[in-house]
């Protein structure tokens, strides 16, 4: 007889896992897509400040490597404006390319 917890020796282990089961329920229901949701937003933006500062370094790497190499022909001064020249006429490229990729809106 389930009816009388006295008689039945698993009325205990049944009752308390009737308990876990529907906590378990109200947390899968409500904690756990807000725990979803934090942690996609969290790792979101890391990942974009991590790939914001690979780019930038990724960018000054670029400038300083071009200055190392235009000062063997030229001088410092030279060397400098003319790297700065050349990574910003391939930033306007890649920009003018992906303008041009870009989907337009119909009737536009």
């Amino acid at each position: 007889m389930a009816g009388n917890p006295l008689t039945d020796p698993n009325w205990a282990t049944e009752f308390t896992q009737t308990i876990v089961e529907s906590i378990d329920k109200v947390r899968n229901r409500t904690t756990k897509p807000i725990v979803m949701i934090a942690r996609g937003l969290v790792f979101g933006l890391l990942i974009a400040f991590l790939g914001v500062m690979a780019l930038v370094l990724l960018l000054v790497g670029l400038s300083r490597g071009l200055i190392n190499l235009l000062e063997w022909p030229f001088d410092h001064d030279s060397a400098v404006w003319m790297s700065h020249l050349i990574v910003g006429s391939l930033l306007v490229l890649l920009g003018a390319i992906l303008m041009i990729k870009r989907q337009r809106k119909e009737g536009v």
